[in-house]
């Protein structure tokens, strides 16, 4: 998973993208936020850690920005300051903050509140719409939206699309998404898995470059 970790001063960028990188995240740093927008104009994060004093612009400002737009207002936002006045809190959450650490923090508390939010987006992502780079899929009414147009899939190209989406940026094997898609039926193989991402990479246009093979083991979704 991606972190894009927007902090000004070196000791604590270094501390945390540390951190974060021995648990298996990737994490690109930032000391401005407008460096950082630049970013995600390129990139979506998975999870984006704000500090609010800044050089620039504050950090609610720049949360402000990632909830007003369409594509990365579902970005998991965590604010990371010395600013500990409840005010200050309350303000963070009301704009979107999905959580607020407080300086100093241990490296424990640090990962506890990097994995709960990121549970608590997942578990969100799976019970609900879910919306990724421009794709739409409507798990209730089983619909899917490419850039607001609605793409018509068959069913076992719905639950690919479906599952691969839920596991974000994760490589599935396709021995699980047989399982996952065909249960255990017998006559579903690598190849029928193989075809099917093929025609749903053709249905989904400019976004089906989003299903990335995974050499000699399966696919992932990612942007």
């Amino acid at each position: 998973m991606l972190v894009f970790l927007l902090e000004d001063d070196e000791d604590i960028a270094l501390f945390v993208s540390e951190s974060l990188k021995r648990e298996g995240f990737k994490v690109r740093t930032f000391k401005r936020a407008s460096e950082f927008f630049s970013a995600v104009n390129k990139e979506t994060p998975d999870l984006a850690i704000l500090d609010i004093m800044l050089p620039d612009f504050d950090g609610f400002r720049v949360a402000r920005f990632l909830r007003n737009r369409p594509d990365l207002k579902e970005v998991p936002l965590i604010f990371m300051t010395a600013l500990s006045s409840e005010e200050d809190k309350l303000k963070g959450f009301e704009i979107g903050g999905d959580d607020y650490i407080t300086k100093p923090f241990s490296v424990k508390e640090l990962l506890a509140r990097v994995n709960a939010v990121l549970r608590r987006v997942g578990k969100k992502r799976q019970e609900g719409t879910l919306s990724i780079g421009g794709i739409e899929l409507d798990p209730e009414r089983v619909k899917v939206s490419v850039e607001g147009k609605e793409v018509k899939l068959t069913p076992s190209e719905f639950k690919i699309l479906k599952y691969l989406m839920n596991n974000y940026g994760k490589p599935v094997s396709r021995e699980r998404i047989i399982e996952e898609v065909w249960g255990w039926d017998r006559d579903a193989t690598d190849r029928t898995v193989d075809v099917h991402i093929k025609h749903l990479r053709d249905k989904l246009g400019s976004c089906g470059s989003y299903i990335k093979t995974v050499r000699g083991f399966g696919y992932k979704f990612e942007v």
